[in-house]
């Protein structure tokens, strides 16, 4: 059964926190400042952290950046929508994920079982790719198999889609656009290719996002095309 560490000064958040986990059997612990989230840490086995960031005392980036140092444990920030800039430098510190406030309990427990399974499957080290297979995020692909796994799990994917999330692997964090999309996966002159795209990236991102409507992996770029995110 899996540790989980809150840490919020919102005592509402926190009490909510502990009812929607408690529910999935999972064990849960509360600080309300980063101070005390480094003290629960250091004496407790903690295999998942929920952190908000502005905390007084010590804020979560602060946290953070020491858990860092010597753990890598799962950190999911919780984060305003005003807060951007710190959830990016959050992600550049370590933190494995965000969810913004206000949040869907649903959401919050696809984003831990998720990181728990990673974290777990893992045995607590970084993924590391079978010789041969690409590695992006929690996306594997094997290519002689012509299979994709997402944090361990299998994903089904028709062939046209495989196709196409084997581009995005081979290329991550460029942005591709409709047309180069349609040349390289049909191998064929991209009339229309803009809409035929579009049904796929659909069809790809019900498949691979917690919330396909707002996707942390096969984002848009407005005006240029598509691109595949780590996180």
């Amino acid at each position: 059964m899996a540790n989980i560490l809150i840490v919020d000064d919102e005592k509402d958040i926190v009490s909510a926190l502990k009812i929607y986990l408690s529910a999935e059997q999972y064990n849960t612990f509360a600080a309300y400042t980063g101070k005390q989230a480094l003290e629960i840490l250091a004496r407790e086995e903690i295999h998942l952290v929920l952190m908000d960031i502005m905390m007084p005392e010590m804020d979560g980036i602060s946290a953070l950046s020491i858990l860092r140092e010597n753990c890598n444990v799962p950190v999911i920030l919780l984060t305003a929508k005003s807060e951007d800039s710190d959830k990016i430098l959050g992600l550049n510190i370590g933190a494995d994920d965000y969810i913004t406030k206000p949040f869907n309990p649903v959401e919050v427990l696809a984003r831990v079982r998720s990181q728990l399974r990673r974290y777990m499957t893992l045995g607590g080290n970084k993924a590391v790719a079978a010789p041969g297979n690409l590695r992006v995020g929690p996306f594997e692909m094997d290519d002689k198999t012509k299979t994709l796994t997402q944090d361990g799990e299998p994903v089904s994917l028709t062939p046209t889609e495989y196709k196409i999330m084997r581009l995005f692997m081979s290329r991550p964090g460029e942005v591709l656009s409709p047309k180069e999309i349609y040349r390289k996966v049909w191998e064929d002159e991209p009339y229309g290719a803009d809409s035929t795209v579009a049904v796929h990236i659909r069809h790809l991102r019900e498949k691979l996002e917690i919330n396909p409507a707002e996707p942390r992996y096969l984002k848009v770029v407005w005006a240029q095309g598509y691109k595949l995110c780590e996180k």
